[in-house]
């Protein structure tokens, strides 16, 4: 940095927090700990239902309900978080989200347990669908998590800090799946939910503690409907291939959508509760393992190849780990399909964070999120019925294992282990072709040459500051860039990138 005078930071610019890695560090681990209650307890219900239901069905219909309410909720809460300032934006989610869970509560105490099972009855719809809206509602907060990135974080290092992300909600997996099952199979669900209750009023009472500067978003000052669906196509199309990035992702969930509908059943079928929750939770090291190897290593100068090639190695995963009915078979399975999970989302995450304006980036990720969810629960709900009413009793007979058992063997479940199949051998053809497509080569350019988000500030310094408005660095410190976070729109030039590249590279000389 040079010694001059810093130019005055334009209206609408983005000033970024001194010691904002320090910072977003913070936001992170809170972020995963509201994240580690939401899925203890929704984790937990699952359980909970397939085992006093032993009902696909139910639990396809429950998981297909939270990835179709995430669709349609997406955009919305895209929409606040570009509004709105992202801490606020996280604090309004976890009130949300505590008093949901209150509410579950109340109604477990209010009827019997057999009332609340009854799938015929409105209270298991009831207390499901409360649990299911507080989840549903956490998840603005990783919408926000992933505008924090640019916020807080140098642009070098972007796709490191995505894979962060994944390391840590590994690691919140391996609680979730372990303590899930085990406080259902010994505690039972009431107990459960009023320990989710305690963490995530625990997890709020902690992000009150986390404060960083940021400006107000200039659309919080514009006239907009709540759904900014214009908004976002606008943002969407303003990258060339964005929108096939989206496409791209989306092969990931339709394989997602049956694992959603029949993972739990099929893993229920092996082991017992107590027993699945801990194979969940050590499976889910690949989470961390995955995660850790983006955070060290980055995406490489492609994440978009390096996407495909993974959702490619996930499709021929699902073709063979239910192949037979072995237990060490399926868990080893899910520990790569688990570490193949963090560099998907950090692809995708990394281009956007580059390509589109810091300013649109909320209603981008909430566009993303709305069309990638929509794909699991549109197989789930298609998977679950079909699977239990047609596939299983077909595998269950003479006919259905004459024909193929000389692939899947005998066993339990083999007309689940039949829908994983087929699964996995779509996934594999659909990622290939996306090799040979024309927007897979615009997407890669616009990746090299983006530089939208080039005169956003980045963090300086390892103090971040404190106090509600803080909106300037702390008497002292180094002043940070200024710069506008929204596409120009002017004959302005725009200028040179504060770094060269994604991977550590070292930054540009400004002095």
């Amino acid at each position: 940095m040079s010694d001059a005078q810093p130019s005055p930071t334009p209206a609408g610019s983005i000033v970024a927090p001194v010691g904002g890695n320090r910072t977003f560090l913070a936001v992170l681990i809170n972020t995963a700990a509201a994240n580690v209650t939401t899925s203890f307890l929704w984790f937990a219900l699952t359980f909970w239902v397939y085992l006093e239901t032993r009902s696909v069905l139910a639990t396809g219909i429950v998981g297909g309900a939270y990835m179709l309410l995430l669709a349609l909720f997406a955009m919305v809460f895209g929409s606040i978080v570009d509004r709105h300032r992202k801490h606020r934006v996280m604090v309004f989610s976890g009130l949300v989200t505590l008093t949901a869970f209150l509410v579950a509560g109340a109604l477990w105490l209010a009827f019997p347990e057999a009332a609340l099972l009854d799938l015929g009855g409105p209270w298991f719809w009831l207390f499901s669908g409360v649990i299911l809206a507080g989840a549903v509602i956490e998840n603005m907060r990783n919408i926000a998590l992933s505008t924090t990135v640019t916020l807080l974080v140098p642009v070098e290092r972007h796709a490191n800090a995505n894979g962060l992300v994944g390391t840590v909600q590994g690691l919140a997996f391996v609680v979730t799946s372990v303590f899930s099952g085990l406080s259902v199979g010994f505690l039972g669900m009431g107990w459960t939910l009023a320990i989710a209750i305690v963490l995530t009023l625990v997890a709020l009472v902690h992000l009150l503690t986390i404060r960083f500067a940021e400006e107000r978003p200039a659309a919080g000052a514009e006239r907009s409907p709540m759904v900014d669906l214009g908004g976002a196509v606008r943002a969407v199309r303003a990258a060339p291939g964005l929108f096939a990035l989206i496409v791209f992702s989306t092969f990931n969930n339709l394989i997602g959508g049956v694992y959603m509908a029949l993972m739990d059943p099929y893993g229920l079928e092996l082991f017992s509760v107590q027993v699945w929750g801990l194979v969940l939770g050590v499976t889910a090291t690949g989470f961390i393992i995955g995660g850790g190897l983006v955070a060290k290593f980055g995406l490489g100068k492609n994440p978009i190849r390096t996407m495909l090639w993974i959702v490619m190695g996930m499709g021929v995963l699902g073709a063979v780990f239910v192949i037979r009915d072995w237990w060490w078979l399926y868990a080893a399975g899910i520990w790569v399909y688990m570490a193949l999970i963090p560099p998907v989302e950090a692809a995708e995450q990394t281009v956007i964070q580059k390509v589109v304006p810091f300013a649109t980036q909320g209603r981008v990720f909430g566009f993303a999120a709305a069309f990638e969810s929509a794909a699991a629960p549109v197989t789930s709900f298609l998977i679950a019925p079909i699977a239990q009413f047609a596939i299983i009793p077909y595998m269950e007979g003479s006919d259905g294992r004459a024909t193929w058992g000389w692939l899947l063997g005998d066993g339990e479940s083999r007309g689940i282990a039949l829908v994983f199949v087929f699964a996995g051998l779509v996934m594999v053809v659909a990622a290939s072709l996306a090799f040979l497509t024309r927007s897979y080569r615009i997407l890669s350019q616009q990746y090299r040459t983006a530089e939208v988000n080039a005169d956003v500030v980045q963090a300086a310094g390892d103090t971040a500051p404190t106090g509600d408005a803080a909106e300037t660095p702390a008497p002292g410190a180094r002043e940070p860039l200024a710069g506008s976070g929204r596409a120009k729109e002017s004959s302005a030039t725009v200028p040179e990138p504060a770094s060269r590249g994604l991977h550590g590279e070292p930054p540009r000389d400004e002095s």
